[in-house]
This record gives structure tokens, sequence and C-alpha cells, in this order.
């Protein structure tokens, strides 16, 4: 194909004459001159590649047009319903499990007005956000106390952070494992600044091989739901309860990321059996 000759793409509108028609001059009082003028540099840009190939050269109201098109598609949330189809029932990329009533309102009102967020009412004191939440995550899961992060990976690197900085780790090599999101799981560990320490092989590990592995660099003993991925056959591994004897017995803690876990077991639905955190 020929291009079009150098003098055709002068004929093109400049950006100031786009922006000066009735739709320019409308983007400009809606998206602000700065974002309406990058429109209308993409919208030139497809114009000069479209003319390359042969179309006619647009007019800047055309042009104008274009950009304003783009914007409009730009404004739209970008999180939109869908369907879910996946036999996934909560898809991780679909979101999470959707929010009671009740709880959708207590946000909505949570986020509408000023609330005492971190403020002692009583008192007149600093007070600590947890406050609100901790005497009923501790009773539906029996801990001594309790917080709450954005999410389990969050939550697993302040841990082994806290517990495991500068100290050893141990955990199983068939628990090392990676979940969507590129979450894997001897990396997170070596961003806490925990020195990984591998016990058993990928298929089978023993009690024995925690109780040779621990000593005085020992921070924690990390056991991990691995979720949806499985090692069949030939295969053992040390529950949380035993482990929890080893650990203690140790006089170290033990961290079980529970992953996928859930406080209730669903099983009497019909879904698939996750471990509970009690």
């Amino acid at each position: 194909m020929t291009a079009l000759p150098a003098r055709r793409l002068r004929d093109l509108p400049s950006v100031d004459q786009i922006l000066k028609t009735p739709l320019g001059s409308t983007a400009i009082q809606r998206f602000g001159r700065q974002v309406a003028t990058a429109a209308v540099r993409a919208a030139l840009a497809a114009a000069r590649e479209a003319c390359l190939g042969g179309a006619a050269v647009p007019q800047p109201g055309d042009v104008a047009a274009d950009a304003v098109e783009q914007l409009k598609v730009a404004e739209r949330p970008s999180l939109r319903p869908v369907f879910n189809l996946t036999g996934t029932v909560l898809h991780t990329n679909l979101g999470r499990a959707p929010l009671a009533e009740e709880a959708i309102e207590a946000v909505r009102s949570a986020m509408c007005e000023a609330v005492a967020l971190e403020f002692d009412l009583e008192t007149g004191k600093r007070g600590e956000r947890d406050d609100h939440l901790r005497s009923l995550v501790c009773e539906l899961t029996g801990a001594e106390d309790a917080t709450v992060v954005n999410n389990n990976a969050a939550a697993v690197l302040l841990v082994l952070n806290t517990l495991a900085l500068g100290r050893e780790a141990i955990i199983s090599r068939g628990e090392l494992i990676e979940i969507g999101g590129s979450f894997r799981m001897p990396e997170i560990m070596a961003r806490a600044g925990a020195k990984v320490v591998e016990v058993g092989t990928t298929n089978r590990t023993h009690p024995k091989d925690y109780v040779a592995a621990i000593g005085q660099e020992t921070g924690l003993v990390l056991k991990v739901h691995t979720s949806n991925y499985r090692v069949e056959g030939f295969t053992a591994e040390v529950g949380a309860r035993e482990l929890a004897s080893i650990a203690k017995a140790q006089d170290v803690p033990l961290v079980h990321d529970l992953g996928s876990g859930t406080l209730f077991d669903l099983a009497a639905y019909g879904l698939k059996h996750e471990p509970t955190v009690r």
C-alpha cells in the first residue's frame, strides 16, 4: 500500500483546533484540559494511522467526537457485574464472597460520616481500631487475640516478619506452594526476613523431620494449607494437631496458614470440605 504523501498529513487538524470545537470545549469542561488534551492526542494519532491506510482526512469535530467517546469509555467502572459460570462457587478472580445486606448497610453508614474509629468515647483518649472486632473474632475462632488485615498474604507476611525475622522458619517441602496472583510461599518467607528451612520431601514429611530441624535459631514452624494443590499416592504429612504438640514441646510457635479455610464446615451444604479455624 502506498503511503499518504506528507502534504496530506498536514491537512490533519491540530490539537488546538480540535479542542476549540464544541465537543472539545465540552470535554475540557467535563474532564479538565489535561485529560481532554491527552484524549485528543490519542484520537489524532489513530486518525493519522487511518489516513496512512488510505482513509479520508477527518474534520476537527470528528476527531473531537472520537476523543470524547474514549473519555466516556475510560469513565465507565472497570468492575462490571458478570455471571459466574466457572463451577467455582467463590472464584477469587471474580471477587470475594458477597456481603450480606446488613454488612453492606453497615459499611455504607460508616463511610458516610465521622465515626469513632480510633477514639475511646468513654475516656476521651485515642483508641484502637481492632477494638471494634477483637471480641467477635475471638468468639468465632477461639483465639486469645485478633487483628484484621487486607488479605491472607498480608497476614502471612506480618506473622513471619514478627516471629521469624532473621531466624529460621521450618516448613515441609510439600507445602512450599504457589497460588494465584504470584503468591509463592518461599518468596513471601524470604521477603519477611525469615530463613527458610525445608523438611521432609515433596510427597512425604514425618514428625521426626520437624523435631530434627528445630533448634536454637528456630523462629517458628509453619504449616500451609495447599488448597487446590494435591500430591496423591505415596504421601504422608503431619497434621496440625500433632505438629502443634511438637512445637509446644520444643517451645516454638506454630503458625497455620489456612489459606482458603473457613469458619464453618460447608460440606453439609454439598461443598468440598475445607479446614476450619477451630
